[in-house]
C-alpha cells in the first residue's frame, strides 16, 4: 500500500509550487534551418500554444488534472497547470515561415534560417592583375 502521508514529500511539493515549471528543449541548426524539440509529456496537442510576435517565439502549455469526488488519490506528484517558455529568435531566422508538429510528447519546431543570415558567395576583383590580350588586335 502506498504512504498517504510523507512529511518530507509535503515540504518538497510546498518548494515546487513556489517554481515556475519549465519546459526542457533543445535546438539544433541543420544546414539552413534550426530544429527545436519542446517535452511535452502528456499534454493534449489542443492545449498547447505556439506564436510569434517580433521575433520572440511564445510557447504556452496547460495540463489539468480532472478526478471525480469519488476518486481517492494515493500519490499526486505530477505538476499541472499552466506552462510556458519564450524564445529569442533574432534577425537570423524567418519568424514568418516556423512550421510544428506534436508526437509522442515532443513539440518538434522548424524555423528556416533568414535569406540574409545564410553565406553567400562573394566574388573578388584583382584590380591589379594584367588584363587579358585581345588576340585580333595588332601591336606596331
Amino acid at each position: 500500500m502506498l504512504l498517504r502521508f510523507d512529511p518530507f514529500r509535503e515540504l518538497d511539493r510546498l518548494a515546487e509550487q513556489t517554481r515556475t515549471p519549465s519546459i526542457p528543449m533543445d535546438a539544433e541548426r541543420h544546414g539552413d534551418r534550426v530544429e527545436i524539440r519542446f517535452d511535452l509529456p502528456g499534454f493534449d496537442p489542443e492545449h498547447v500554444e505556439l506564436e510569434v510576435e517580433r521575433n520572440v517565439l511564445a510557447l504556452k502549455a496547460e495540463r489539468q488534472w480532472q478526478r471525480s469526488e469519488e476518486t481517492q488519490v494515493l500519490a499526486g506528484e505530477r505538476r499541472h497547470g499552466t506552462y510556458t517558455r519564450q524564445l529569442f529568435l533574432g534577425d537570423q531566422l524567418d519568424g514568418a515561415n516556423i512550421s510544428a508538429s506534436y508526437e509522442n510528447g515532443v513539440l518538434a519546431v522548424t524555423i528556416p534560417v533568414a535569406e540574409t543570415a545564410k553565406p553567400k558567395k562573394v566574388a573578388i576583383d584583382s584590380a591589379g592583375a594584367p588584363k587579358p590580350i585581345d588576340a585580333e588586335s595588332t601591336a606596331a
